[in-house]
């Protein structure tokens, strides 16, 4: 093989023969300076005071903000618990008064015309209790005997009055008394003692008692006995001759008594007590009239004995006036159930009560505490079923109840 070599700078060329070895020339090393940079990266971060405080305040406010989110929801959590602990108990309490208010339907033909005949007989009969006493009209007039209206003729009218005492006693009654000695109305006897209410009279209790009918009245400034002859309608002589008088002038403050005269409707009801006053003082609504409706249950028509005061179960139920309780006990009609009687006739009944709070022969007072509200017996709900009786007869309630 032929190699040309160039030597040096020399433009010769050599030829040389040589064999399969083959010596090349060293070529001299060329040495190159390491040049020493600062290794930096796009990722590598800043070091710098400013950019550290950063950091950590960043750091801060987000550990500030995990603590907050743990405590907004600790709160809720604690406020649904407390929601569950309230709403539970409340719910399960109204189901069970709900259930415990409105009991199971009543079948009517469980119910026979016999017991409510029965029970209709026996308030009819309470209702009579203690009233031959009280044999006077609803204008207060005294009956006699023979049930006719005492006339004032017969008590003396005209003559001057004089009065005398009497002492009550056991057994007596304003009408009693007033026919004892002659009297023709009964507003004589409440007008001249300033009696409030007769069911208040007690033994032993001194009353006067006028020679004849009228009414004590007190002189006030521009009265006259022509004005007071108008009012009363009676003869001025007839004022005069009463009161003894000589002279037609009068003066403040002077008591006259008016002979003849009679207190007004109003004035009577309220002192014989016969102003009846709702039962329940709380809320309530009437779901039911006196008088014919539907059956609640059949849809039958049927007479309602009184009127429905519709309200919670546990409201206090009152007397409706004073009187004496003649009966406390159980019908499947009525459920538990009270029955006052009042005087004069006049008799009530209380119905589908919960509970009872009085005891067969005790008096009680206008506003008393009798019962609570239930819907015991034949009932579609809680509610008061409120009956009154006259002389045996039934009355709406509502044309009693004072407005």
């Amino acid at each position: 093989m032929e190699i040309i070599s160039f030597v040096g700078s020399s433009a010769a060329v050599k030829k040389t023969s040589v064999g399969t070895n083959i010596n090349f020339p060293r070529l001299p090393k060329v040495s190159k300076k390491k040049e020493y940079r600062p290794l930096v990266t796009k990722s590598s971060p800043s070091f710098s005071s400013s950019s550290v405080a950063v950091k950590i305040e960043k750091s801060h406010s987000r550990t500030e903000r995990q603590f907050a989110y743990v405590g907004i929801a600790k709160i809720f959590s604690m406020l649904a618990c407390l929601a569950v602990l309230i709403l539970v108990p409340y719910t399960i309490f109204n189901l069970l008064s709900y259930l415990d208010n409105h009991t199971t339907s009543l079948s009517y033909d469980s119910l026979s015309a016999y017991e409510f005949e029965t029970l209709n007989s026996a308030m009819s009969r309470f209702a009579m209790d203690g009233t031959l006493t009280d044999n006077i009209d609803e204008n207060g007039n005294v009956l006699s005997e023979d049930g006719s209206v005492l006339s004032a003729a017969s008590v003396g009218l005209g003559e001057t009055v004089t009065f005398q005492t009497y002492t009550v006693k056991a057994g007596d009654s304003i009408s009693t008394i007033s026919r004892k000695f002659g009297l023709s109305n009964i507003s004589t006897l409440i007008a001249v003692n300033d009696i409030s209410n007769v069911r208040t009279l007690r033994s032993g209790q001194k009353l006067r008692i006028p020679s004849t009918d009228g009414l004590v009245y007190k002189v006030v400034a521009g009265d006259s006995l022509n004005s007071l002859s108008v009012k009363y309608h009676v003869s001025v002589e007839e004022i005069l001759d009463a009161n003894d008088l000589d002279s037609d002038t009068l003066t403040k403050g002077m008591e006259l008594f008016i002979p003849g005269a009679k207190l007004d409707s109003a004035s009577l009801k309220k002192a014989m007590g016969e102003l009846f006053v709702y039962p329940i003082t709380a809320a309530w609504r009437l779901t039911s009239r006196f008088g014919p409706r539907k059956d609640p249950f059949t849809g039958v028509a049927s007479n309602h004995t009184g009127i429905d005061m519709a309200c919670p179960t546990g409201t206090p139920i009152r007397a409706a006036m004073s009187g004496k309780v003649v009966y406390v006990g159980w019908s499947n009609i009525f459920g538990n159930y009270v029955i006052i009687s009042h005087g004069n006739g006049y008799q009530s009944l209380y119905g589908h009560m919960s509970k009872t709070l009085v005891k067969k022969g005790q008096g009680v007072d206008q506003n008393t505490r009798i019962g609570l509200v239930g819907s015991t017996g034949y009932s579609t709900g809680p509610h008061l079923h409120f009956t009154v009786y006259k002389n045996g007869n039934l009355v709406d309630p509502l044309s009693l109840l004072k407005k």
